[in-house]
């Protein structure tokens, strides 16, 4: 089982990621909120050839289900950018989020659209690297936030070899309960290929995406513990920076299968 983090020095995350114990890393390669295409990371090669597992996380502003025209297809287009990216620096995946539509929007509207999308990217280009869809927390109108949504999206896209991040924060606050969702995680998706662990600042079925270190959160910590032992994928922590050492050396101590 490899524990990490999502490291915040983009200039040298090997260095980062030794500073917290992390033996994944995990970062961005462009600014999170904007669609800029990313540059080539500095470090690329030396990320590529250090036998360190990396995933890299695409831009929050991604998101392919919108039914507006001005939102996906700018998503589309930044997606594979930073698909061929994550390939540059040696990436086992590319977490992306599920998405939305909007309140007045069919929700199959946008798996639909998630189906164009990977359905065209495997027709055309391939994936550089897989597509790993993370479940989100909020909104009713969520591909990913409630497990029976979830199911539809994964019909429509399973096909296709996406893989699937299971969040714990977003699972917590989006009304999920963690006990057996690694179970019916496998049940819908047939795999998980990364978690992120993060403790919940707010309530369960909040719908409020804010991350806390273990222990200083909603969520007690042997639940934690009990999904990344029972999931047995690569794990990274994206919690804040200070306490990300003590959550990780946590995890090793308890989450044992």
């Amino acid at each position: 089982m490899q524990i990490g983090a999502h490291v915040r020095d983009a200039e040298d995350p090997l260095a980062a990621a030794a500073e917290v114990g992390a033996e994944v890393i995990q970062l961005f390669l462009s600014d999170p909120q904007g669609w800029k295409k990313p540059p080539p990371h500095p470090r690329a090669g030396e990320l590529a050839a250090s036998g360190t597992a990396v995933v890299v996380h695409a831009p929050y502003t991604a998101n392919v289900a919108s039914p507006n025209n001005r939102i996906r297809i700018p998503s589309r287009k930044i997606v594979a950018q930073h698909l061929a990216g994550a390939a540059e620096v040696g990436a086992f995946g590319l977490v992306v989020h599920g998405g939305h539509v909007t309140k007045d929007d069919d929700p199959a509207v946008g798996v639909d659209n998630w189906r164009k999308f990977v359905e065209r990217q495997a027709g055309e280009h391939g994936f550089d690297v897989p597509v790993l869809i993370e479940n989100t927390a909020g909104g009713d109108n969520a591909m990913a936030r409630r497990f029976d949504a979830l199911g539809r999206l994964w019909d429509a896209v399973g096909e296709f070899g996406v893989g699937f991040c299971l969040d714990t924060c977003h699972a917590f606050a989006g009304g999920e309960e963690l006990s057996g969702i690694v179970e019916r995680a496998r049940a819908i998706t047939g795999r998980i290929d990364l978690i992120h662990l993060n403790d919940s600042r707010d309530a369960f079925d909040s719908a409020r995406d804010r991350h806390a270190n273990i222990g200083s959160g909603t969520i007690p910590p042997d639940e934690l513990a009990a999904v990344v032992a029972e999931a047995g994928a690569p794990v990274v922590v994206e919690t804040p920076a200070e306490g990300q050492a003590a959550d990780i050396e946590f995890l090793r101590e308890h989450a044992r299968s």
